[in-house]
């Protein structure tokens, strides 16, 4: 191959000097349009919530300008490719969360996305722990009364499903796996049949989020016997976390932005740093607190390295289960 001439290289060297002033200028630039915020859940929902509660918040900050755009369907996946296949230019990012990041990757035979090559990480925004409940007039007051009753009546005891592939599905197949003692699944559609027939005796306890299974607590409804969070919630102080009588224990629902892979790092950060203030706003805290969740924030690196350990727990965890779609 012949060397290149003089008036090629100074072509080059003149080429690679724009590129700083360009980076620059996008970053200065970023945003001048409205930026899509994909939710790949319905509106009214957790995820949707804290999507227009971070944009809010950010908007309050920047002035900048964001369209929720609610893509439900596919346990998530179907929102999650939509950002996957956006052009990486900074106006489309996404909420993504453990279901279409960690677990959905390994739970399904084909995925329309990579998790961890088609989107990048921008921020881990909060973690929300599941909640162990049973009937008010259940015969079970302690995680401990459960477990032995399952043990002693293998494959009688029936938890409720908001739907296979939950978090609080896989956190009840790991406390089984962990315990020892054998999980009979009852899946729903959703959260709300679930609980209505726990209600009404037709299953023994589910792991429900906290929205879900507060206000039934609160009424007498439901008994709350533990968290799988690392530490007890302050909306649930009285209520013991699973690692308080079985060491090591935790299962956390977790919410991540993602933009498309590709996306200029310098859009990633600048959007990082918005988000991490948002965060720590006392109006944000609370908001986030009282629905049983944990703000997070924290670098682009940590909330990649972050998403890449979770896809490799739970996609181990679905693996060990057996799980499989409905």
């Amino acid at each position: 191959m012949p060397f290149p001439t003089r008036r090629a290289l100074v072509a080059c060297a003149a080429a690679l000097a724009l590129l700083p002033a360009a980076s620059a200028l996008a970053d200065t630039a970023w945003p001048d349009k409205p930026v899509r915020f994909v939710v790949p859940y319905t509106p009214g929902g957790a995820t949707d919530a804290v999507t227009r509660l971070i944009a809010q918040r950010i908007t309050e900050d920047t002035k900048w300008n964001f369209v929720v755009d609610n893509r439900a369907g596919g346990n998530g996946n179907i929102g999650i490719d939509v950002v996957a296949k956006s052009r990486p230019d900074g106006y489309t990012i996404g909420m993504g969360q453990t279901a279409n990041l960690a677990i959905n990757p390994t739970l399904f035979p084909k995925m329309p996305y990579d998790a961890l090559k088609d989107v990048t990480a921008v921020s881990i925004v909060a973690s929300q722990p599941v909640v162990l409940v049973v009937r008010a007039d259940s015969p079970y007051k302690t995680l401990a009364e459960v477990v032995a009753a399952a043990k002693a009546k293998p494959g009688e005891l029936k938890q409720a499903l908001a739907g296979t592939g939950t978090l609080g599905h896989m956190a009840g197949e790991v406390l089984a796996k962990h315990v020892g003692f054998k999980v009979l699944n009852v899946p729903y559609k959703g959260a709300a049949p679930a609980l209505t027939d726990l209600l009404g005796g037709q299953t023994d306890y589910m792991f429900a989020t906290p929205q879900g299974a507060l206000g039934m607590v609160k009424a007498g409804k439901l008994r709350a016997l533990a968290v799988t969070s690392a530490k007890r919630l302050p909306v649930m102080p009285d209520v013991p976390t699973v690692a308080e009588t079985y060491k090591g224990f935790e299962a956390v629902d977790w919410k991540a932005i993602v933009a498309p892979a590709g996306t200029p790092p310098e859009i990633v950060k600048k959007l990082n740093a918005a988000v991490d203030k948002a965060l720590a706003k006392p109006a944000t805290i609370s908001q986030l607190l009282a629905e049983g969740s944990t703000p997070v924030g924290g670098s682009v690196e940590t909330a990649a390295q972050y998403i890449k350990s979770e896809h490799a727990k739970w996609g181990a965890a679905v693996r060990e289960a057996g799980v499989q779609p409905e």
